[in-house]
């Protein structure tokens, strides 16, 4: 297997047994145009490297890959050529929608883009529909012809992200949490509605500060990635009595990082959950200290200025 192909070895890789209906949902995928990869079993983080690269329709490659264990299913966006549209429910109960959502009667990010499509004067066209493990959805669109989109946090409005050029999904028959992502809809995914794209495209970054050189760089998966792995180092090294501390620390950096679409915030709040609890904080401790921490950070998109 090449360097870019090789699976990541971590405790959470199962080194027994085959993966079985992974494997045949990821070559299902496969045979339907989708450029996959694996993640790791449980997870939502890639087991291999370099997976933009590393990720392929190869019905040998895929089949090599999960032989070797149980991973679940990432659908690479960029190179399949969608758009998916990353629908969220509140992670707790009571957390309610800021303005203007509040006065309008949403719950989750359905109800955001039904809205947007009324004001449009249109309706959610049936595409490609995932229930993900949390109780959301993916819409699968392809992406416009005239334009490639790339991957946003709250651009569009409430709990709804994108996912396109750079990122990836998790894909129907995954596991995380214990919960089942599933197809719920399976047709060709539709052409993005052009009220969406100008949703997405209807204000520019933030100008960078002034000066001769100054400049703003978006941030890339590749940078999202390593920059979990570097907080989940901090935590998981973190000193008894700061470790709650770090850990609000580490959701406001990745809540930055995630806020400029180059993570998936609910990937964030799961591997960050998963790590408190490794070190021993308690369960509620850590997701009020999650919560908190993220939403500070999706308020204030991380960008690099060169």
């Amino acid at each position: 297997m090449s360097t870019t192909a090789r699976a990541v070895n971590s405790p959470e890789r199962v080194s027994a047994g085959r993966g079985g209906r992974l494997a045949r949902s990821a070559l299902w995928h496969a045979a339907r145009g989708l450029v996959v990869f694996p993640l790791r079993p449980g997870s939502k983080r890639p087991a291999v490297d370099d997976w933009p690269h590393a990720a392929t329709t190869d019905p040998g490659q895929i089949a090599q890959w999960w032989s070797d264990a149980p991973y679940n299913i990432g659908v690479a966006t960029g190179p399949s050529n969608l758009l998916v549209i990353d629908l969220d429910r509140p992670r707790h109960l009571g957390e309610s929608p800021p303005e203007p959502w509040n006065t309008r009667g949403v719950t989750c990010g359905r109800d955001v883009l039904e809205h947007l499509a009324s004001i449009a004067g249109q309706r959610l066209p049936r595409t490609w529909t995932v229930t993900t493990g949390s109780g959301g959805q993916h819409l699968y669109f392809r992406q416009p012809g005239e334009i490639v989109l790339g991957n946003t946090a709250g651009k569009l409005g409430w709990k709804i992200d994108t996912r396109g050029n750079g990122g990836y999904v998790v894909a129907a028959g995954s596991v995380t949490r214990g919960q089942r992502y599933r197809a719920d809809l399976i047709r060709r995914p539709q052409i993005l509605p052009a009220w969406i794209i100008a949703g997405l495209t209807a204000h520019a970054l933030p100008a960078p500060c002034p000066g001769p050189s100054s400049g703003v760089r978006v941030l890339g998966p590749a940078y999202g990635l390593k920059a979990l792995e570097g907080q989940l180092d901090k935590l998981l090294t973190s000193t008894p009595g700061y470790r709650n501390d770090q850990l609000n620390a580490s959701a406001y950096a990745l809540g930055r990082v995630a806020a400029s679409g180059a993570l998936d915030a609910q990937m964030v709040s799961d591997e960050l959950l998963s790590a408190a609890l490794r070190v021993g904080l308690g369960r509620r401790e850590a997701e009020r200290t999650i919560e908190s921490g993220l939403t500070a950070g999706l308020s204030n998109p991380r960008r690099i200025v060169s």
